[in-house]
């Protein structure tokens, strides 16, 4: 196979990718079901009515999913990967709208889109040179494990970012809150408060909180509900704390103000835990490269001295 061969086979893969997308874009004939049909009426309530209602993105599994069994597919890599629920809340801490299975779906793509970046590699390879037949499998087989593991690295990484973003907001807010209740507002005002007129990450998820007690959710509920889903420590102890000094009648202004120090303190713990593994992980230049080079610089002029001298 020459190269002009594989370009030609690239090429074809682009064009085939491309006319997909456009054949997903076209309206279904199709009798919309008794879901499809209510759920314009749920969106105020329910995540998956606007899920139903939400216009379909433009793209080849529309029309994967008429060509192959991409839902056995999606299904055998759930079985195969498993770990359902913790991808649910890496997906919930990362703050996407994404079902398990759409994530699925998407490492699947990433899957064939390694597996063709594979294919496209190893015929380029066997036009350069020719390895043994049992490369070009292997090299495919990496390629599509790669797309596979690579899209599970995206997930992690975004959702330790905004595990990160919500734990560096969190003292604020606390302290917003202790500000609020001090100046006479109910805790739920005072959340209310906090979600309007400030724009990060917790305060967003606030904002939720405060829509799902207006809808008549309790408020104990809905905040222990809200840690639950974002697994974050320090959020964590802090909603116990609330719903227990509500249980009791405690006062919330002291009780914020105690739990906004102690989020400061385990800041500053983490930032110097981070400055000592930054700390060790400098000595590694230091001792293999600087050193090496300053004793080099040293002995070099020397060692030429002496040759020259003898």
């Amino acid at each position: 196979m020459n190269p002009a061969l594989a370009l030609a086979v690239l090429a074809g893969l682009g064009i085939g990718l491309g006319l997909w997308s456009l054949v997903s874009l076209v309206p279904s004939l199709s009798r919309p079901r008794l879901a499809k049909r209510v759920a314009p009426y749920l969106l105020d309530v329910s995540a998956e009515a606007r899920a139903f209602v939400a216009p379909v993105a433009p793209g080849p599994l529309p029309v994967l999913g008429m060509l192959m069994p991409s839902r056995g597919a999606t299904a055998l890599l759930a079985g195969i990967l498993g770990g359902a629920l913790t991808v649910a809340r890496r997906l919930r801490q990362a703050g996407l709208s994404q079902t398990v299975e759409a994530f699925r779906a998407e490492q699947l793509l990433w899957g064939l889109a390694g597996g063709v970046v594979g294919v496209g590699a190893a015929v380029v390879a066997g036009s350069i040179h020719s390895p043994p037949v049992i490369v070009y499998p292997v090299v495919v087989a990496v390629a599509i494990v790669t797309g596979i593991v690579g899209r599970d690295y995206l997930l992690q990484r975004a959702a330790r970012r905004r595990l990160a973003r919500l734990g560096a907001e969190l003292p604020v807010v606390l302290e917003f809150l202790t500000l609020s209740l001090s100046a006479g507002e109910g805790i739920l005002d005072a959340i209310r408060r906090v979600a309007r007129v400030s724009s990060g990450e917790l305060s967003r998820e606030l904002a939720g909180v405060v829509g799902a007690v207006n809808t008549g959710l309790p408020f104990s509920e809905t905040l222990a509900a809200l840690a639950d889903s974002l697994d974050l420590p320090a959020f964590s102890r802090c909603v116990e704390q609330i719903v227990g000094a509500l249980d009791r009648g405690t006062p919330l202004a002291e009780v914020l103000r105690a739990q906004a120090q102690d989020a400061r303190d385990d800041a500053k713990r983490q930032l110097l835990e981070r400055a000592g593994k930054n700390e060790i992980a400098m000595l590694f230049p230091l001792v293999f490269l600087i050193l090496p080079i300053t004793i080099l610089f040293a002995l070099l002029p020397g060692i030429a001295v002496l040759q020259l001298g003898f």
